[in-house]
């Protein structure tokens, strides 16, 4: 698969579910197991900065009087 930067959010999340799911399935030989894992981890990142695009026009959106205040969302690790 050519990295694709023009995927959505969610076709990204849908290309990455059957990646992670053919690699559970675990018949895949090595090489394209490897090859596969790539891909998912290209989706994954994909993914992650479309999040953070969104939450930062977010917390923009969130203040009505036009002035900006950066929210510290805070991860689960």
């Amino acid at each position: 698969m050519a990295e694709k930067t023009e995927l959505s959010f969610e076709e990204a999340m849908a290309e990455l579910e059957q990646v992670v799911e053919r690699l559970e399935q675990g018949d895949v030989p090595l090489e394209k197991a490897i090859t596969m894992f790539q891909e998912g981890m290209a989706l994954s990142k994909q993914c992650h900065e479309k999040l953070e695009q969104v939450e930062k026009q977010m917390d923009q959106i969130l203040h009505e009087d036009g002035e900006i205040e950066l929210l510290d969302f805070q991860e689960d690790e």
